[in-house]
């Protein structure tokens, strides 16, 4: 009817008429982004694909760009004035202020997110992998560095048994300690849950995977003759991802008391460190194995500045198509299979004394 040449096409009046008729029928938000759709519009027409994206909750660059170059009347009145609203509204709109830094991104969150699926990645890691295996199979819920199985256990790293491929992930599994657990759990969870509430599962875990397996490489290259337990990789990937982004969109970022927030997680990242590097150098219970390395915590700040930051600043538009994103990728790539092959040759040819195996 209002497309007989089936052009894909509607001209901006006929969209007008169309949202006057009917825009008490659609959601408040939606609307907003509609009208400035059709104001912003220099052609005097509307794409239909457009129109489809947005009432499925999809986002197009042609229709981002559109948006930015309206008439900004979807910023017209900002998320935060919103009044009525329920506790799972406000923890969403919490949400959306702690971690995105325009208004409208902030509303398209609000508007689409239904938390299906809900963060499962964080959580699941968090509850299931440290608390569940910990736990029930090893009959503790954290193996200090004096405990006799610290170093018999199959998840952590060790030089001597670098071979088994798995270890450069599972060593995530264990803690040097109630403290050391205890930290990275509350980075992980009040940081990595509203990250991946946001990014989704696939972004997040990938920012945290990258950390943890560059935290061992790391480890297997600048600190070869030490082990390495911990999180700490993952959970400085993303906590050092969120606060780049938190200081390159320092402006735009409306969340309560961020600069207190920032220097709360920077003591507790910095405290976490400091007690890193002390057990490293402290007399080992174990001689001549040494206590843990903290290079991991490095490994995943250095991820998290670079592949991170790119992932997080770009909410609504593909990876694919950003080129700092194919640079720092590629530059991960060649770090990984320098590492492999670190590990492959390095370790012969330096003729180190490695800690006998556990």
């Amino acid at each position: 009817q209002f497309d007989p040449d089936n052009t894909g096409y509607i001209s901006t009046e006929k969209f007008r008429s169309l949202l006057q008729r009917h825009g008490s029928e659609l959601d408040p938000h939606k609307l907003e982004v509609l009208l400035a759709l059709a104001d912003s519009n220099s052609e005097g027409r509307i794409c239909y694909q457009d129109f489809v994206n947005l009432m499925s909750n999809k986002r197009s660059n042609s229709f981002r760009q559109a948006i930015l170059q309206g008439n900004r009347r979807l910023c017209s009145k900002a998320l935060l004035e919103e009044t009525g609203l329920s506790l799972s509204q406000r923890l969403i709109r919490h949400v959306a202020y702690e971690t995105l830094p325009r208004e409208i991104d902030r509303k398209w969150y609000y508007d689409s997110y239904t938390c299906c699926p809900p963060p499962w990645f964080m959580i699941t890691i968090t509850i299931v992998a440290f608390f569940l295996y910990n736990g029930v199979v090893l009959d503790r819920f954290v193996l200090q560095v004096t405990h006799p199985l610290y170093l018999k256990n199959a998840l952590l790293y060790h030089p001597q048994l670098r071979a088994q491929a798995w270890r450069y992930l599972t060593y995530i599994f264990m803690h040097a300690g109630i403290e050391h657990l205890g930290l990275n759990v509350v980075l992980q969870l009040l940081v990595g849950v509203p990250l991946e509430m946001v990014h989704g599962a696939a972004r997040i875990s990938f920012v945290y995977v990258a950390g943890v397996v560059a935290g061992s490489l790391a480890v297997s290259v600048a600190d070869m003759t030490a082990p390495v337990v911990g999180s700490s990789g993952g959970v400085y990937a993303l906590v050092s991802a969120h606060l780049a982004n938190i200081v390159m969109n320092w402006s735009g970022m409306k969340c309560q008391f961020k600069l207190l927030r920032m220097a709360v997680a920077l003591i507790c990242m910095s405290f976490e460190f400091g007690r890193a590097v002390w057990l490293r150098f402290h007399p080992s219970a174990y001689p001549p194995c040494p206590h843990p390395s903290f290079m991991a915590h490095l490994g995943g700040v250095v991820v998290g500045i670079t592949l991170g930051v790119i992932i997080l600043r770009n909410y609504e538009q593909r990876l694919q198509d950003q080129t700092l994103w194919w640079i720092f990728l590629s530059i991960y790539v060649i770090f990984v299979l320098f590492a492999i092959f670190w590990n492959i040759f390095a370790y012969s040819l330096l003729d180190l004394k490695l800690p006998p195996p556990p």
